[in-house]
């Protein structure tokens, strides 16, 4: 069965913030280390060099075959509740936003991406649905390498965010 896309798209004046969110029956301490921690990094999206109390690091994805590496500047840092970046690649600049919470035993991560152009939503949108369920997949057990992209998320799901950003312009 295809995952479900599950991301909004929520107008901020003529940008966007795609905002989506995965659960995990485990505590905050656990997800925040496997957003944080290279080794746990690196089971399902990438790893970084350099020292992040700097307030920089470099990200190299290892989930794409060819990825150039990043420049990553760490705008928040509140342990383990939330984590702002802004990603540098080439002339363009991503902020990227995680925020968890913890109720019951189960811990909440919402992503969201501010700042974003409407139109590159339908592309966006899918590519952070894989990575966070490559993200699900090895915190329970999972392979993450078994996470398809082009046959579960693009061009499966650039429909749903495609509707949501068009939702957001005035009609003509």
């Amino acid at each position: 069965m295809s995952p479900i896309p599950t991301g909004r798209v929520i107008g901020e004046g003529d940008r966007c913030r795609l905002v989506l969110t995965r659960t995990f029956q485990a505590p905050v301490r656990e997800v925040w280390a496997a957003v944080t921690e290279d080794a746990r990094l690196a089971r399902w999206i990438g790893t970084f060099t350099g020292d992040p109390a700097s307030g920089e690091v470099t990200f190299q994805m290892t989930a794409e075959d060819g990825a150039p590496a990043q420049q990553v500047e760490i705008r928040e840092c509140t342990p383990p509740h939330a984590l702002r970046v802004g990603i540098h690649a080439g002339s363009e600049r991503w902020l990227l936003d995680l925020e968890l919470a913890e109720a019951d035993g189960v811990t909440t991560l919402t992503f969201s991406q501010p700042g974003l152009d409407p139109a590159a939503a339908e592309n966006v949108g899918p590519g952070w649905e894989y990575y966070l369920d490559r993200l699900v997949a090895a915190e329970t057990g999972g392979e993450p390498a078994a996470v398809d992209f082009e046959r579960d998320y693009y061009p499966a799901m650039r429909d749903h965010y495609q509707r949501q950003a068009s939702a957001l312009s005035p009609q003509a």
